[in-house]
Order: C-alpha cells, then structure tokens, then sequence
C-alpha cells in the first residue's frame, strides 16, 4: 500500500440492486474503490430479486452477496423454505443468510409471521455454516429471546446489522458471540446513548456499512447513501476506540473476515 493509496475497508452491508444506486452502479462501485472500500456484501431482501443481487456479484470482484427475506416483506412475500435459503447458499458468492429479523416500528401486525420467518434464516445459518443478518427494530425482547433461543439449538455466527437498539440486545447478542454493525446512524449527532453502546463493546466485535442508499453520514445526511461513505462512520469509530482510521479499518476488516469467512481477503 503506497502512502496515497486509502487503507482498505469493508462495507459490510448495502443494496446495490436498488434503483437508487443502480442508475450509475459502475461510478458508485468505482468511487468506493477510491475512498478504500475493497470489498462490499450487497443484500437480497426478497428471493424473487435473487437475479439481480446475484448478477451483481458475479461481474465484480470484490462484491459479494446476502440472500433472504426482509421481515417488512415477509407478509407480501411467499414464506421461505431452509431448503431454499440453502440452495442459494452454495452460491460462491453468496457469504451470509439475510437480513432477516424482527421490525415492529411499521410492521408490527406481521410480527408473529416475522418470527416464523426468523427462526426459518436461524436453521439456514446454522446448517449452511454462513452468518445471518439481522435486522431489529423496536423488538428488542423478542429479538434477544428467539436469537438465544435458536442458538441454544446449535451455533451460527450473526451481525446484527446498523445497530440502533438498547443496551440490553446488544449485551445478549456480544454474549453469544455475535458481532455489531455501526452504519451512518452511529455517526448522527444525537446518537451519543447508542454511540456508548458501540464503545463498550469489544472491538474485536464491531463491522461498519453504509446500508446505502440509506442513512448517510455526516456530511450526506439526507443525501443518498452509497459505499464510499463507508469511511466517514468508521472515522466515527476509530474515534470511538481512540485508534487511528487505518488501525480501525484494520480490525473491522479482519472481524469481517472472521465471520465472513466464503469472503475472506
């Protein structure tokens, strides 16, 4: 690495197949590769965009990809099956189960079909060996019960991605030896309580994404988030731990090969 040359990082999770970014796809994956940002996992919400997702990985190096159902989609969409989840699994690309989870904030009436989901992506990470990727929004308690409840059935690894939730959730999933995710929320300058959370977490444990085209960090906030902007939460984190920026790349980067490991550098 020259000395102009940006430290390499990982966003961990984004949706590049969304129209937001697929209009100009090849400048946004060219301006993430500038700021540093080596290696991306974009997320399938929903299998019947599996195409898309998958056919983006293919063409790029250093693209992988994530396949499942997101819960605000579960009650629209057909129920998943393990085997399903498992078939596109095999996939060389294909590094995690996801997202998955619980968001009872708009989607709270679907909330016992978003379990049955749920624990369906738990089977599919622990049989298939791949992380599942979670998503939790104003479920904290179900959450840490059906995660600790699955895991108890026999281990998998899990992030539970753009962390935003309490004290407690984030204790039970460190506690089964899970990872956390900062995204562009972590960076806000009110997110002070949740920002605590992140700092006394071991580093050891911590991933960055951008989520994009969501939640852009300070300076894009309102703007469209996109990879590149990777780099502008994890100042925030370095910060966090008192590391320099390419020290804090440096572990998150290895903690996502770590739990990534079909996608290992």
């Amino acid at each position: 690495m020259t000395s102009d040359t940006p430290p390499a990082i990982v966003d961990s999770h984004c949706h590049l197949d969304f129209p937001q970014l697929a209009e100009d796809l090849d400048q946004v994956i060219a301006r993430a590769r500038a700021a540093g940002v080596t290696r991306m996992v974009t997320i399938c919400t929903k299998l019947r965009a599996l195409p898309q997702v998958q056919a983006i990985a293919e063409a790029h190096d250093g693209i992988y990809f994530a396949a499942g159902t997101h819960p605000m989609s579960v009650a629209d969409e057909p129920m998943v099956s393990v085997d399903d989840l498992l078939v596109v699994a095999t996939h060389p690309k294909c590094v995690g189960i996801g997202e998955s989870g619980l968001d009872y904030h708009y989607t709270a009436e679907s909330g016992q079909v978003q379990q049955d989901s749920l624990r369906i992506h738990c089977a599919a990470a622990r049989e298939s060996g791949l992380p599942l990727i979670i998503h939790a929004r104003d479920a904290d308690d179900d959450m840490a019960r059906i995660l600790s409840e699955e895991h108890a059935k026999g281990a998998f690894g899990c992030v539970m991605h753009c962390y935003s939730s309490g004290e407690e959730l984030a204790r039970v999933a460190l506690d089964l030896g899970f990872y956390l995710s900062m995204s562009g929320i972590a960076a806000f300058p009110r997110s002070d309580a949740l920002r605590a959370i992140f700092a006394a977490a071991p580093v050891d444990r911590i991933l960055v994404e951008t989520d994009a085209p969501y939640l852009a960090p300070p300076p894009y906030r309102g703007k469209r988030n996109e990879p590149a902007y990777t780099v502008h939460t994890a100042q925030v984190g370095a910060e966090l731990f008192g590391l320099d920026y390419a020290e804090f790349a440096r572990i998150t980067s290895e903690n996502f090969d770590r739990l990534f490991t079909k996608a290992a550098a």
